[in-house]
């Protein structure tokens, strides 16, 4: 099942801003010195996560702290636009294949 918000580019657009800003402040800097992935738990160099927004802003998440996570590039590629719920899904399926 998949659930989908319509979303225009302004709005994304000022979400992306926000995220910039966020990337500057000291809670950001605190989450990633940390150097783990949110999504796989692997230690990353803290200069290799990005910032992940746990809804996707192309979905209707927010850039709140409560919403964005440090991810690697190889989850947060992966993830894409998924919401959490499929996300668990895509692991799960992974999981299976192993």
């Amino acid at each position: 099942m998949s659930f989908y918000i319509e979303v225009d580019e302004r709005q994304i657009r000022q979400e992306r801003e926000k995220a910039r800003a966020l990337r500057k402040q000291n809670w950001w800097k605190n989450r990633i010195a940390k150097g783990i992935c949110h999504y796989c738990g692997k230690s990353i160099a803290p200069k290799d996560l990005t910032l992940d927004h746990v809804v996707p802003v192309a979905r209707g998440g927010r850039t709140t702290k409560g919403n964005c996570v440090p991810a690697c590039k190889d989850c947060n590629n992966q993830k894409k636009n998924l919401l959490p719920m499929e996300w668990d899904e895509y692991l799960q399926r992974l999981e299976k294949q192993s």
